[in-house]
């Protein structure tokens, strides 16, 4: 069985636990559309995928 060479520290164990509990994600508003939405995450608006406030894909072209 495998065992530790050393002792981890009360505050080095604790620093690694503490990631998981991470504060609401912050939120970025579009500047083209002024939806709300997580950083650096596209979003869809009106039938429009958007990221960085400019069109990647419009449904209406793709549909015809």
């Amino acid at each position: 069985m495998a065992h530790p060479k050393r002792k981890i520290s009360k505050q080095r164990r604790d620093k690694r636990r503490t990631h998981y509990k991470a504060v609401a994600p912050q939120v970025a508003v579009d500047p083209t559309t002024g939806e709300a939405h997580l950083y650096h995450r596209a979003h869809w608006h009106e039938g429009k995928l958007y990221y960085k406030g400019q069109i990647v894909i419009d449904s209406v072209e793709v549909e015809a």
